[in-house]
């Protein structure tokens, strides 16, 4: 089930949040840039902030599955350009169609909203996420390919395909 992240649900998703970033910045940055009870509690900061953004502003997505948080997806609008700020799922429910109903539920956000184009910031060595980005759509933009350690990917977002059929 996918659904909207409530206040209740931060200690969750910062666990998860936590978990999965291990899985790739492990070996590449230092530990205390991604674990530890301090980097714990400013990422749930982060996620507080999120969930308590106005609709217009973006949205915070939670995957659940028999009471468990098993993914989490926020995205952001500001100045006329939405970005995908995180998806995340919990690294023992990979390979398991998570991600793609977590991004499939923020494709219906942004259609109903009438985004067109959303971008986002994937880490260089975070190859599986490159991977799952590119298999549904995302494409690096020649302008912006970089912003520091991460690649930057962009995604035009068509109509609904109901929508389409009807034209």
């Amino acid at each position: 089930m996918i659904r909207t992240a409530h206040p209740a649900d931060l200690d969750a998703i910062a666990a998860l949040h936590a978990r999965a970033r291990a899985t790739y910045y492990t070996g590449h940055i230092p530990e205390q840039a991604y674990a530890g009870g301090a980097e714990l509690h400013r990422t749930r900061e982060g996620w507080s902030r999120a969930v308590a953004r106005d609709a217009a502003e973006g949205g915070v997505l939670c995957a659940e599955q028999e009471g468990e948080i098993t993914g989490v997806a926020a995205f952001r609008t500001q100045d006329g350009e939405t970005t995908l700020t995180q998806l995340h799922v919990d690294p023992v429910h990979w390979r398991r169609g998570t991600g793609a109903a977590l991004h499939a539920a923020c494709l219906d956000a942004w259609r109903r909203a009438g985004i067109r184009r959303v971008r986002l910031e994937v880490y260089e060595h975070n190859l599986r996420a490159q991977a799952f980005y590119a298999t549904h759509g995302w494409r690096p933009d020649p302008a912006t390919p970089r912003s520091g350690t991460h690649r930057t990917l962009w995604l035009q977002v068509g109509p609904t395909p109901a929508a389409s059929a009807a034209e």
